[in-house]
């Protein structure tokens, strides 16, 4: 099953965070071809797939292999390592590719710290090295970092067959929601233009699951208690405490992570409330 490919996968030691962002014109790629565990590394397999790469590629990582290592072993016991392509990077921030030589032109991959970036059949090595240039240059969270890069590769030229599916998954150790260490999982699995639907996603991931800084929430005084009242008793909710009808509200817009009681207020939770009530 041959994926024709770009990918990159990455980590922020200082974060602790190990990620994976990878598209092609093959249906669905996230499912078979992007593997993260926490505190382990990630693995990108691709090309024509052989999906066991990656829950193998993270036990030999989870074990202490190194990335370098972990790869030659995948491929040491691989029947076809001319027709596969592999990134890897470990639990310390050390990175590998490779390219096998049975991989369709163009095909390639470049290392740097904490990140291998690698693609084949794409339209030129631009794609390769616009992945490795961004997320060199880019800052923030190993999410923003990792879509940016997919961005730049796609503007470059990405695959030469065209656009159909991206993925982007990190983990950070109870990083995502309820504790889990899933912090991002998001895939579109077919779309025209896939990674500009993956931007949007993660714009809404960030709505949903993201933080705001403790020092941006609002204080909740009479007056903005008041209007809270209100607007929720508007949109339906009217037990007459104040705490419940929130946490009932945010519950159903799937605001609940947002939510810790009503002496303060998310800003971002006050928005969405009042978008949602204006109407009413």
């Amino acid at each position: 099953m041959r994926a024709s490919t770009f990918s990159i996968v990455g980590c922020d030691l200082d974060r602790r965070e190990w990620g994976v962002a990878i598209a092609s014109k093959f249906l669905a790629v996230g499912a078979l071809c992007a593997w993260v565990q926490a505190e382990v590394g990630a693995v990108a397999t691709q090309s024509f797939i052989r999906a066991a790469h990656g829950p193998h590629g993270l036990r030999l990582l989870a074990e202490g292999t190194d990335a370098e290592r972990a790869r030659d072993l995948l491929l040491a016991g691989d029947e076809a390592p001319e027709q596969r392509q592999l990134g890897l990077v470990d639990a310390r921030g050390r990175a590998a590719t490779f390219t096998g030589a049975g991989c369709l032109d163009w095909a390639g991959g470049r290392v740097g710290p904490c990140y291998a970036a690698q693609g084949n059949m794409l339209v030129s090595e631009a794609t390769v090295d616009a992945l490795a240039t961004t997320f060199e240059a880019e800052e923030g969270q190993l999410a923003d970092r990792l879509l940016a890069a997919l961005e730049a590769g796609q503007a470059a030229g990405g695959d030469r067959r065209g656009q159909q599916a991206a993925a982007l998954l990190v983990a950070r150790g109870g990083g995502g929601y309820g504790g889990a260490d899933v912090a991002v999982d998001l895939r579109v699995d077919d779309h025209p233009t896939p990674v500009a639907e993956l931007r949007r996603l993660y714009g809404l991931h960030g709505l949903y699951f993201g933080t705001t800084p403790d020092s941006e929430w609002l204080q909740v005084d009479d007056v903005l208690r008041a209007e809270l009242a209100e607007r929720l008793a508007r949109a339906g909710h009217r037990t007459g405490d104040l705490d419940t009808d929130l946490a009932t509200w945010a519950g159903i817009e799937n605001l609940e992570e947002r939510v810790h009681g009503t002496d303060r207020i998310d800003p971002v939770v006050l928005a969405s409330l009042r978008e949602a009530t204006d109407a009413h």
